[in-house]
């Protein structure tokens, strides 16, 4: 089931308040009031009063358990801009425009929370193609000597050490035994 908290006309730009209802989809509802609490921006106030909200709503109305709710959706929609004048220099003047925002919370009894998709940065498509350097096995040499050949680790190889004479046998028995 799905229990829903608006507020309107909130003091704030939309653009600010994403920020912060971002960081909570997808958690549970004890995880978000965490968040939201060390949070030092003044969207994370308002988005907390709304989620507190739908959590009571949850409670009181559609008698739901606070230990499995889950924040299904943090939406923050553009409200009315007031628009104001400021006076400037010489008779004229300059606009303010005032935003507000609707913050929209939905909370949902599903029992898994789902994990926050972090995305890989992107690097841009001249980084990669131009200034990318070869591996080292495969540069040769500024003097034009030939490249190194590697050789595949699944094949072994044969390592033959050269027969000792007898000679350089007996030579060196007689060193070991002065040390």
């Amino acid at each position: 089931m799905q229990v829903t908290s608006t507020y309107r006309f909130a003091r704030i730009s939309a653009f600010k308040a994403r920020e912060v209802t971002r960081e909570i989809q997808g958690r549970s509802a004890s995880d978000a009031l965490d968040v939201l609490a060390f949070s030092p921006k003044k969207a994370a106030l308002l988005v907390k009063k709304t989620l507190k909200s739908a959590i009571a709503n949850a409670e009181n109305n559609a008698e739901l358990k606070v230990d499995t709710l889950l924040v299904k959706e943090a939406v923050v929609g553009e409200g009315p801009t007031f628009k104001r004048f400021r006076a400037r220099a010489r008779g004229s003047a300059s606009p303010l425009r005032k935003r507000t925002s609707h913050i929209r919370i939905v909370l949902s009894d599903d029992l898994t929370p789902k994990a926050p998709i972090k995305r890989a940065k992107r690097r841009s498509a001249s980084r990669e193609g131009s200034t990318a350097q070869k591996p080292k096995a495969d540069r040769g040499s500024a003097k034009g000597t030939p490249r190194t050949q590697s050789v595949p680790e699944s094949a072994p190889q044969k390592v033959e050490e050269p027969a000792q004479s007898p000679e350089s046998v007996s030579e060196s028995k007689p060193a070991e035994e002065k040390e």
